[in-house]
């Protein structure tokens, strides 16, 4: 072991120690949780229409404190947003994590404290690389720089100490000396806004550094090695960064990345999935080949919402003790940020439970979430409403799934649609189709931009009939039967596809 990693080891010794007892103390932990954060908040706004002071039992909290989505939230993120402060945390908070999907928002704006960036961003940074150091000894990734992928921060128009952006962009921007001794490129180029310019600059002022590391979403990730090789006229990657070692990713599956990134970085690299969200921190592998552990200690009380609950108006919560191997959860949170009992959208599945280890499995509902796009039903539904009535076509079904960037494809999205009065123009439907997509969702009009990352979707007509031929070969005719809209998987869009064929 190198003598910069082991002090740092030496220096975490006592926080290893900490993460592993989450084998055999995960419930103990996480009450402390809960109690600190209901404590703290007694006297907020929240606290006291909720009457926080009173409650001493988690069976209280659930009673009196309702699970909320973002439509809840909202009215007190705006007030905050405006300057008001002591409604769901005591502390001023001046920052705010940007992202979409949700129902009647374009964007939707997460209260990021300065407690959170502490004790749950940058703490999570520093256990990922403490417990990395502990898997490999002989890491040589202190030694050189972490090209961080992050995004960019805005003012809030009528408030302009209030900054909005990207979450990695507002640990970018408040990055502790010493991560940001280690990171490329400088933030005048990791902040701008415009990917088109960033992505060139980017790789000029990282092309001729050390880099041993890599962070950031997996399709972006892609389009920026690109644009280094372009400009290095290299054949490899391991002859322009010959120590590059670890790629540290998350925000999307990973999955239809992992032959691209085996090809392109070799079979000596080492990955890192990490969950880390505008809401917080809540895991990362500890081991490759294991599942991510959950962070039981971050200022984070978990709640899990089995599938059975979902669609109820008071959906039943259980703790982390409860929760059984295999089963779908909802993932509820309340946090040192002020979200309480918030629904995050995502659904996780546990893999084992001495330590909590588990992965990502989707949405509480069907989305396209390939490239960070974050394209959710109602998005859609939305869209392709305003593109009939732009064009007086009427739609009897459709499917949508990602095209995934490879050798002999462009990354867009397909949509498979049976029309039952078809536009007259099916290349003017698609133009709309797309407009209307990016109006609705900032995510998805990000990853447009000027072609960048994904291209413009191409729609597909299908013969009359298609969806009722693919049901019936699924054995799933019926009323409670239907064509999922969005999937992350070319599973349902292939086989239709391949009757499509049949039918034409």
């Amino acid at each position: 072991m190198s003598y910069i990693n082991s002090a740092y080891v030496w220096l975490m010794r006592k926080r290893l120690k900490e993460i592993d007892s989450y084998a055999h103390a995960a419930g103990d932990i996480q009450r402390q949780q809960w109690e600190y954060l209901i404590r703290k908040a007694e006297s907020t706004e929240y606290g006291l229409k909720f009457r926080f002071k009173g409650i001493r039992t988690l069976q209280a909290f659930r009673s009196q404190v309702p699970v909320i989505s973002y439509t809840e939230l909202q009215p007190y993120v705006e007030r905050m947003m405006q300057g008001e402060t002591g409604l769901l945390w005591p502390e001023r908070i001046r920052w705010f994590s940007k992202s979409s999907g949700t129902t009647h928002s374009k964007s939707k704006y997460i209260p990021v404290s300065r407690e959170a960036l502490a004790d749950c961003h940058y703490k999570g940074g520093k256990d990922m690389y403490a417990l990395y150091m502990r898997q490999h000894p002989e890491s040589g990734v202190f030694k050189g720089k972490t090209v961080s992928m992050g995004g960019s921060l805005k003012s809030w128009p009528s408030n302009p100490g209030i900054r909005c952006g990207d979450v990695s962009a507002i640990l970018t921007r408040k990055l502790p000396s010493w991560a940001e001794s280690r990171r490329v490129p400088g933030k005048d180029i990791a902040l701008m806004e415009d990917w088109e310019q960033k992505l060139p600059l980017m790789a000029q002022a990282t092309v001729s550094q050390d880099v041993r590391s890599l962070m950031g979403v997996p399709s972006w990730i892609l389009v920026y090695l690109e644009k280094v090789m372009e400009l290095s006229g290299k054949k490899s990657l391991k002859e322009i960064w010959p120590h590059l070692e670890l790629l540290i990713h998350g925000g999307v599956s990973f999955t239809p990345y992992r032959r691209q990134y085996a090809e392109l970085l070799g079979p000596s690299m080492h990955y890192i999935e990490t969950y880390n969200a505008s809401e917080g921190f809540f895991g990362m592998q500890d081991e490759e080949d294991k599942d991510m552990l959950l962070m039981l200690d971050y200022g984070i009380y978990y709640e899990f919402i089995p599938a059975e609950e979902w669609d109820k108006e008071y959906p039943q919560a259980i703790g982390i003790e409860e929760v059984e191997l295999g089963k779908n959860y909802a993932l509820a949170i309340s946090t040192n940020a002020g979200l309480w009992r918030y629904l995050i959208g995502d659904t996780v599945v546990f893999t084992a439970l001495r330590p909590y280890r588990f992965r990502i499995s989707g949405r509480t509902r069907h989305f396209i979430n390939t490239f960070g796009e974050e394209l959710m039903v109602d998005n859609a539904d939305k869209a392709l409403a305003m593109a009939c009535m732009e064009t007086g076509a009427e739609i009897a079904d459709y499917t949508a799934a990602p095209v995934f960037l490879d050798a002999s494809s462009q990354a867009r999205h397909q949509w498979l649609i049976e029309f039952r009065k078809s536009p007259a123009d099916i290349g003017n439907f698609t133009c709309l189709l797309d407009r209307n997509l990016m109006t609705l969702n900032s995510d998805y009009e990000a990853k447009r931009s000027k072609d960048l990352l994904l291209k413009q979707p191409q729609v597909i007509p299908l013969p009359e009939g298609t969806f009722y031929l693919w049901l019936k070969e699924k054995g799933k005719l019926g009323g409670q039967n239907k064509v999922p809209r969005l999937s992350n998987s070319r599973e349902y869009v292939d086989e239709i596809l391949k009757i499509s064929r049949k039918e034409a």
